[in-house]
Parts: C-alpha cells; structure tokens; sequence
C-alpha cells in the first residue's frame, strides 16, 4: 500500500512539474506572439519590395492560371514573382465550350486588351477562343464566347477585398482583388501569354 501510495505522490509531483513547464512554455510564446507577428510582416514587406524589383523592367512574360488550385501565378523567365488568390466561373470544372456556360477556358492565350473602365474595376482581355476552341465549338455546333477577362471585383462591391475569392462568382472570367489587378496590369504588358490549366 505504501509503494501504491508513493507511486501516485511521485505521478501527481511529475505532473504537476510537467504543468508548470507547459505553463511557462505557454507564456513565454505569449510573449513572443508581437515578436512573430512583426517578423511576418518584415517578410511580407521584403518580398513586396523583391517583386517591385524585380517587376520595374517588365520582366513578367507569363501568367500561369491553376483552376484546381485557385491560383495565378506571375512568372519571369519560368521563376514565380507573385502569387494571387482568385475566383473562376460558376462552373470551373473543364475547359469553356460554348458562350454562356460560365466555364473558364484552358489552353495558352496572350493578353490582347485592357479596359480601364470595366464593369470590374479594371480588366486585361485574354485572346479566349483560340483556334483549339473555336473548332471545339464548332464540332458542338455552338458558339465558343469570349469576353474572358483577368479582372477585379464588380464596381460597387470592392470592400469585399480577397474574400471574394472564397466561391467561384464570374461568368467564366479570372478574378482578383481590384489592388491585384491593378498590380498585375502594371507588370504584365500586353502580349504577355496567358496559360490556364485544369
């Protein structure tokens, strides 16, 4: 009884010691938190200035769009510069087959226009149908569409801010934030090719 009695004191004292380091663990991350937080920041505002950089001579001549992954790439002679959060059409799964599906298209296309007084603060028009789509379309018998933009948030609804890109909202288009967009017009001249992939 003794030894049982003695086992549970030295359980109950390991325990308690166990406890106290946690607890001094646990303030000691406390304090750091501020210290964590203003390193994330340092870091954001470091690779903000490495992209203004490395972006001031025009060098981005790719944009890679990964529908699966909600995500736009800008890329420099094959090194990602930025990565944006985006929102696709309603019906993102496959490639756009015909006007008013609301599907994004897939293939390689170049920026071809750009509309400073879009409905979607401001918009760059990609080349949407290329010769693959129209003969798509045409083996379907239905026009293929066009209007497929890289864009911002519809006029009006701007302080939505990044949470847009939490559902898929637009008619088949590619949006971002109209902060992005206006960053990304600035870096991607016109021609810059445009690849979506599933």
């Amino acid at each position: 009884m003794i030894f049982t009695l003695s086992n549970v004191v030295l359980k109950d004292a390991t325990i308690a010691t166990q406890q106290a380091q946690i607890d001094t663990l646990r303030r000691e991350l406390a304090g750091r938190e501020g210290e964590i937080a203003a390193l994330q920041e340092n870091i954001k505002a470091l690779k903000q200035k490495v992209f203004v950089v490395a972006t001031r001579s025009g060098a981005v001549d790719r944009i890679l769009i990964e529908k699966n992954e909600r995500r736009l790439t800008l890329l420099a002679k094959g090194e990602a510069l930025k990565t944006y959060r985006i929102a696709l059409g309603g019906n993102p799964v496959g490639p756009k087959e015909r006007q008013g599906d609301n599907k994004t298209p897939e293939g390689i296309y170049v920026i071809d226009a750009r509309n400073k007084d879009s409905g979607y603060h401001l918009s760059l028009h990609i080349s949407y149908p290329n010769e693959k789509d129209r003969k798509r379309a045409r083996a379907l018998g239905v026009s293929p569409g066009g209007d497929v933009m890289i864009h911002g948030i519809k006029n009006g609804f701007s302080w939505v801010g990044n949470a847009h890109a939490e559902v898929d909202w637009t008619k088949g288009c590619i949006a971002v934030s109209d902060e992005e967009i206006e960053e990304i017009a600035r870096v991607a001249p016109s021609g810059t090719i445009v690849e979506i992939r599933p």
